[in-house]
């Protein structure tokens, strides 16, 4: 017998191999087609799993963040034995569950495409609905191959060569099995509301040199009103793509002939880029930060001691002049210590804070190159602070009030993200658990919560990364801060102490934003591309009527002009419907409309976008009203920078 607490439910003796569900099942426990799993020493296991030691279990309920998870996997398994059902021959690869679905990629003579959707999503219901049980089944590694070599599911057999334990697991439900870690729910009946949103090309295990799968996405929610509010931000997600309003609202293009991954910005996209630069420098200078400009390219030796060629090499871009070989830069962080070590410093001159809005080239595959969000050329408001180690904690928690403060500025809500050191890495264990020490207790002093993101660190440091939030609840990861103990040791990096000795500065690299790229692409879906007045490119608009008002229409764009106003005129000889709906379109804040009586008064009538219109007043108070706007929307925040 052994002795188990179910946490917050229920205290009992047991014979030893009872399963979770077979114990809530004795005490008629209400909710149990709402439990995912259980919890074990940390380690998630089935319902259904045999209990062999006494001590404490957790519940799993489906809502939380790991049943989510575990639903939408047990989803993908549905979907994945529909589709070899009604299409014969489609082979099976990997199907996961991701942060807001699942997917499966497939190998199939049949092009799936979104009509065939409800025909898979009428037997996926009716398999959830005979509640067939998720079991599971632990089988030789040997038996697995000769089982998937029988179904012919070539994938599944070269998954398992890369697997070295002598067992695996295998999950069955109906007349279908699929190679699986687990865990799964225990029944298909707790599938409450699914969708399927999408089909497109995956390669084979990422690698564009292997054959293009098909890739078909999902969701599942634990109940359809969740799954309804899911499908419109989906919806509303479609609607605000980055993509096509840069195409609407004339602010970038890519082209295939330059090159994919590389962005081409027009006026208007530039003029958003630079007012966000602008903002940006001027902040860091006022948080101490000195402006350093580096070259794009550097010896490969450089690249070599800092150790991105061991351990960066597949993301980097080379080159070659007079016989001597070059990378282009995918970091700035080389040359800021090369301007560190450009003179003796001294503890007093700690610590020194660069900063850069630096353009860096990083070689992503094309099959993962999305919009402004990933890009082969992006620009990131990067720095590298240098400090002694009795500065570092102080530090850290000046970067975080930093990055927190923006978000705030740019309304995105947030969460943090620690992550640990990869299994490519430098440095010793030491200096790892210092960094990763001053990292946690930054965040702890400040009382914020983090999840664990293990094995993602730098190369060469942990990290927090924050995932701010959009309107639509999607998580970017943007910021991030990386405390270094290894870089300024390869560099020899030193400063003399009050002691008069040498000693080593800790190393902090850091972006707000990130890159500027992404950035401004989240910006544009979070703001529908209706951007606030401080941030819009074209603040106001002018449109005369006929031809009588073209003189007095400049006079008014040359006013606001000088006076700083970004504005642009309208005075083609189209109807004013036409022009108020294309400015609408847009997105321009103002509209000004100049008739006979403007003229005549020397004022302006506008117009909002949302289509609102304004008393008449002075070109003056008009541009007066632009200017407090503007200032309201950056002092009502004044705190945040």
């Amino acid at each position: 017998m052994i002795k188990i607490n179910i946490v917050g439910i229920h205290k009992g003796e047991y014979p030893e191999g009872i399963t979770l569900k077979e114990i809530l099942d004795s005490i008629n426990f209400n909710n149990l087609k709402q439990i995912a799993a259980g919890k074990v020493n940390d380690k998630i296991i089935d319902l259904t799993l045999p209990l062999e030691v006494e001590g404490e279990v957790e519940v799993i309920e489906i809502s939380s963040k790991e049943g989510l998870k575990i639903l939408r996997h047990s989803a993908s398994h549905v979907m994945a034995q529909v589709l070899q059902e009604l299409f014969p021959d489609t082979k099976l690869a990997i199907g996961p569950a991701t942060d807001n679905g699942f997917y499966y990629d497939l190998d199939s003579p049949h092009t799936f495409i979104p009509s065939d959707f409800p025909e898979i999503e009428k037997r996926m219901e009716e398999i959830i609905k005979n509640g067939y049980s998720f079991i599971r089944e632990e089988i030789k590694r040997e038996d697995a191959i000769s089982l998937f070599n029988k179904r012919g599911e070539h994938y599944k057999i070269l998954l398992l060569e890369d697997i070295g334990d002598d067992h695996i697991s295998l999950y069955h439900h109906n007349d279908f099995v699929d190679l699986c870690r687990g865990p799964h729910l225990f029944s298909t009946s707790q599938i409450k509301a699914f969708k399927l949103t999408g089909v497109a090309g995956a390669y084979w295990r990422g690698d564009e040199n292997n054959k293009m799968l098909q890739r078909i996405y999902g969701t599942a929610f634990p109940d359809k009103k969740a799954l309804k509010h899911y499908l419109y931000r989906l919806e509303e997600a479609k609607k605000r793509d980055h993509r096509r309003l840069g195409k609407e609202l004339d602010l970038f293009s890519l082209h295939e002939e330059a090159g994919g991954g590389l962005v081409i910005y027009h006026p208007k996209g530039t003029l958003l880029r630079t007012i966000i630069e602008d903002f940006e420098k001027k902040e860091h200078l006022k948080r101490g930060y000195e402006i350093v400009k580096g070259p794009q390219i550097l010896k490969l030796d450089l690249w070599e001691k800092s150790g991105h060629l061991a351990n960066y090499l597949e993301n980097m871009y080379f080159t070659e002049v007079d016989e001597i070989r070059y990378g282009l830069k995918p970091m700035n962080c080389l040359s800021h210590i090369l301007i560190y070590k450009s003179r003796i410093r001294s503890y007093r001159d700690l610590p020194i804070r660069y900063f850069e809005l630096g353009t860096v080239h990083r070689h992503e595959k094309s099959g993962v190159l999305h919009g402004l969000t990933r890009v082969r050329e992006f620009t990131q408001d990067d720095a590298h602070i240098f400090c002694r180690p009795d500065q570092l904690e102080s530090e850290i928690s000046g970067v975080i009030d930093f990055v927190l403060e923006v978000m705030q500025f740019f309304d995105f809500d947030f969460e943090l993200e620690l992550s640990t050191r990869p299994e490519k890495s430098i440095g010793s264990d030491e200096d790892w658990e210092r960094a990763t020490n001053a990292l946690i207790k930054s965040l702890k002093i400040k009382n914020l919560p983090l999840n664990i993101n293990e094995g993602e660190g730098a190369f060469y440091g942990p990290k927090i990364d924050v995932k701010l939030k959009d309107i639509l609840e999607r998580s970017w990861q943007c910021a991030t801060i990386q405390c270094d103990f290894t870089l300024p040791l390869r560099f020899d990096l030193a400063y003399i102490g009050q002691d008069g000795g040498k000693h080593r500065p800790v190393m902090l690299h850091r972006v707000i934003l990130g890159s500027l790229e992404r950035f401004i692409g989240v910006l544009i879906e979070h703001y529908n591309g209706a951007f606030p007045v401080w941030l819009s490119p074209i603040q106001a608009i002018i449109m005369n009527i006929n031809e009588n008002h073209i003189e007095y229409s400049l006079k008014v764009y040359k006013q606001m002009q000088n006076e700083g106003i970004r504005v642009e005129k309208d005075l083609r000889n189209e109807s004013l419907k036409l022009k108020i709906r294309e400015a609408q379109l847009q997105k321009v804040p103002y509209m000004l409309i100049i008739g006979d009586k403007e003229v005549k008064e020397g004022s302006v009538t506008s117009r909002k976008r949302s289509g609102e219109n304004l008393p008449i007043m002075l070109i003056e108070e008009f541009i007066e009203l632009i200017k407090k706007e503007q200032e309201i929307n950056l002092s009502s925040k004044k705190d945040c920078y």
